[in-house]
């Protein structure tokens, strides 16, 4: 590379992550072929519209590019493709969520979703969030005593609140979705269900969660968590809303696609389909499971007392850390996890009650539950010594 400040950059950022245990959720590690298709000559090309319906010329390659990625998501996720399409375009998970809403819900209308300090995500109504200005969230949480998803109270809320839309899907939530009951509650008060799977697609595709699909009307996920592709979304939807869906994405939201993106999709979700993501996917949650029973060993209060995903609260305030100075602590020493509010958290944001952690990424790294013992430890280690200064 000719721009040596850049390289530099890049080479110290490559560093970092090799030399860090990344517990962050929503990262992981994508292969040397994603990482090829994204930086490849596809990025030159303009192709707005969508396949052989296009406003460039040129696009006879793109085409078969972007049809490849459809035909891979469909299959990758065992989705019957007489009911289902799904559109590859989204840049990202927020303007995937976005489209979704433009196209199915008019605005000021009402959508149910998740409060963020519970789990939730901005996009699922926030109102800090453009989601939360043009439609009205009727919001949900989690049971205060078992912290887990009281499905019978969220009926309630929507029979009585009757919202267009309820959202599924979670960016803090460590226990399995009951996509039928969501079905249940949704038929109920006559609202379409929509699905973000964001968070556990690849587990969802690797057999280690319940697949959404014979519930939601539409599903939408990012690709660059679990799934450990890059930086894109994709929304599934069955065919009676796809074209509503594709107009809301292209010319509603978004331009041109980025091609080069839309490769490393259909490259990460072939991989997807080989019978070695399906023993990745259970060693995830199986690494989390130990991750979180060996922090509760060690005294650690875990969100509804441990996981089935692949992620993990932990109440640090329960002993006296703040989040922030958790996660400021542990970075220091090489483990890098976020600062998470917990469910009825008194604390802001900024400084919550709580770390958030996930096990995808050193999974890819070949990390399994005789490692999740070692970070437990030193994570433990870290901490005490926090709780032991702050008693000083």
């Amino acid at each position: 590379m000719k721009d040596k400040e850049i390289q530099k950059l890049i080479h110290a950022e490559e560093k970092r992550q090799k030399g860090v245990i990344n517990l962050i959720p929503s990262e992981n590690y994508v292969s040397a072929d994603v990482l090829e298709a994204l930086g490849s000559v596809l990025n030159n090309k303009y192709a707005e519209g969508y396949p052989h319906k296009r406003y460039y010329g040129g696009n006879a390659v793109i085409d078969d590019i972007e049809v490849l990625c459809q035909r891979r998501a469909l299959a990758a996720f065992k989705v019957n493709p007489e009911k289902w399409t799904v559109n590859v375009q989204p840049y990202s998970g927020s303007p995937a969520n976005l489209a979704v809403y433009l196209a199915l819900v008019p605005p000021g209308e009402k959508i149910m979703g998740m409060e963020l300090p519970m789990g939730g995500h901005l996009t699922h109504g926030q109102a800090v969030s453009i989601t939360g200005k043009i439609w009205k969230q009727v919001p949900y949480g989690v049971d205060k005593k078992t912290e887990r998803l009281d499905y019978d109270a969220l009926q309630k809320i929507a029979i009585q609140e009757k919202p267009k839309l309820i959202i599924a899907g979670f960016t803090a939530y460590p226990r399995k979705i009951d996509w039928k009951k969501f079905r249940a509650m949704a038929d109920a008060c006559g609202a379409l269900l929509m699905v973000d799977m964001s968070h556990i697609a690849g587990l969802v595709a690797g057999g280690a969660h319940t697949t959404p699909f014979p519930y939601a009307d539409v599903v939408t996920t990012t690709t660059h968590k679990t799934l450990r592709g890059p930086r894109s979304a994709l929304i599934f939807s069955r065919r009676e809303y796809a074209k509503k869906i594709d107009k809301a994405v292209f010319p509603g939201l978004q331009g041109g696609p980025h091609e080069n993106q839309i490769a490393a999709v259909a490259v990460a979700l072939h991989e997807v389909m080989r019978l070695s993501f399906q023993t990745y996917a259970r060693h995830i949650v199986a690494n989390a499971k130990v991750l979180a029973g060996e922090l509760k060993k060690r005294g650690w209060r875990i969100v509804s007392g441990g996981t089935d995903n692949h992620l993990l609260l932990v109440d640090t305030m329960s002993r006296g850390v703040p989040g922030a100075v958790a996660s400021n602590c542990l970075e220091e020493n090489g483990i890098i996890v976020n600062k998470n509010t917990i469910p009825f958290d008194v604390r802001s944001p900024f400084d919550p009650s709580g770390i958030r952690l996930g096990t995808a990424a050193v999974t890819t790294q070949g990390m399994r539950e005789k490692d999740m013992i070692r970070i437990a430890k030193n994570i433990d280690d870290i901490l005490l010594a926090e709780v032991r200064k702050c008693a000083q």
